[in-house]
């Protein structure tokens, strides 16, 4: 068979399965969620309020109709840019205003970029300002929506565009293994990135006070201390001005990591209990989950752009996308484009071995967690995290396989018992 049909025909059938899959998966969630809805499961009847219970149904439901038109709008969009021509025509837009050469390409990726935002802009508008508002959870205002549009924007042409360029030039002049030297820089950049966030780019966004509450710093100076962590200081971000969600993390590398707590997460538990939550933190640590997460993440990109490597070469890559390659002038970001475009609808069903192993890791946690803290703080905090957030109690197993990061609350907490 001629390979451009070909490949052709094998986006359609993947596009189709991937669709079909994930409005499947999400109506089971909608059924099952909606189906236990009246009632608080018997393991948390004595935690969880049945207005709690049906507040967080109702979230869950809320964002599956959300995610229902994402999914449709996202595959739309995907056959607009190959199959019906759209990247091939802003191609050659772009083309009639600049002559061919690097900064020609580095163009058309932020065009394609800028274009790719004004589409999902109104989808996530209404995700803040509708839904997220709806529920209680969004604290943002449109002053300062536009303030991180724009600080944003600045900070993806600052750091984006040098990125795009040296990758384009690589594509170009590297040679046979362009793909490996691109690959290096990707990696240092992404190192780089990490280094540079806790004291350049994250306090562009938020601002970082040093933890003043004695009790919980007096804990988890202990805890550090029993663990053999440190840390080069405690921290309270203002998230609360963007939302009601709660969540606490590390940022930087060796002896120079901080400790973030979210503002909301210190109004919602107890010192015993943050002292836990810190616990499950350093669990993944303990268990070097963040440095296996970035090995694979580092090896998939080196699978990834070795066969962009190959597939770059091949006229039907291009033309069974739905792209005529130029053929006066360089092809590098149309194949970049085009690989990014269409891999994660051939990858879509890997999806449940990423979600395991990352509930893997969260049982990890917990149970490191368990062993430097009693049980039942962090128990209790997970309980309330689980209610101050919504999340529902009750999802249907399926739709956790292939979506969930972490464990169930139900499958969670039995765990914990266990151990």
């Amino acid at each position: 068979m001629n390979p451009t049909l070909t490949l052709t025909y094998l986006l359609v059938g993947a596009l189709l399965t991937n669709v079909l899959l994930k409005l499947w998966l999400n109506a089971r969630q909608v059924r099952h969620v909606a189906g236990h809805r009246s009632e608080v499961p018997s393991a948390f009847a004595s935690h969880i309020s049945l207005a709690d219970h049906q507040k967080a149904a109702d979230y869950t439901l809320a964002k599956a109709k959300v995610s229902q038109l994402d999914i449709l709008i996202d595959a739309a969009v995907l056959v607009g840019w190959t199959l019906l021509g759209g990247l091939s025509a802003l191609n050659a837009l772009v083309l009639t205003f600049m002559s061919p050469g690097i900064w020609q390409q580095v163009v058309l990726v932020l065009c394609f970029t800028l274009i790719g935002g004004l589409l999902d802009l109104p989808l996530s508008l209404y995700q803040t300002f509708v839904l997220e508002q709806k529920f209680g959870f969004n604290k943002m205002t449109w002053s300062l929506w536009l303030s991180d549009a724009a600080k944003g924007l600045v900070l993806g042409l600052v750091l984006g565009v040098p990125l795009i360029a040296l990758i384009l030039w690589l594509m170009q002049a590297g040679g046979v293994y362009w793909w490996l030297w691109t690959w290096c820089a990707l990696v240092f950049w992404q190192l780089f990135l990490m280094a540079i966030a806790p004291n350049l780019i994250m306090p562009l966004f938020n601002k970082f006070t040093p933890l003043e509450d004695d009790v919980l710093k007096s804990r988890v100076n202990g805890l550090m201390q029993r663990a053999g962590f440190t840390a080069k200081g405690f921290f309270v971000m203002d998230g609360s001005k963007r939302s009601a969600h709660s969540n606490a993390f590390f940022t930087g590398f060796g002896a120079s990591k901080r400790v973030v707590f979210f503002d909301t997460l210190l109004k919602q538990l107890s010192p015993s209990e943050m002292e836990a939550v810190l616990a499950h933190e350093l669990g993944h640590f303990k268990h070097r989950h963040i440095v296996k997460m970035m090995a694979t993440s580092f090896v998939t990109t080196l699978l990834g752009l070795a066969v962009l490597g190959f597939a770059s070469q091949q006229v039907w890559f291009y033309t069974g996308l739905g792209v005529m390659p130029n053929l006066n002038s360089g092809n590098e970001a149309v194949a970049l484009l085009l690989f990014m475009l269409v891999v994660p609808v051939f990858t879509f069903l890997l999806a449940p071995l990423s979600s395991w192993r990352s509930r893997v890791q969260e049982y990890e946690a917990d149970a490191y967690a368990v062993s430097q803290t009693p049980a039942a703080d962090l128990k209790s905090a997970l309980l309330k995290l689980y209610q101050d957030n919504a999340s529902t109690l009750t999802p249907d197993p399926l739709y956790v396989t292939f979506y969930y990061s972490h464990p169930p609350a139900s499958l969670r907490l039995a765990r914990m018992q266990d151990a």
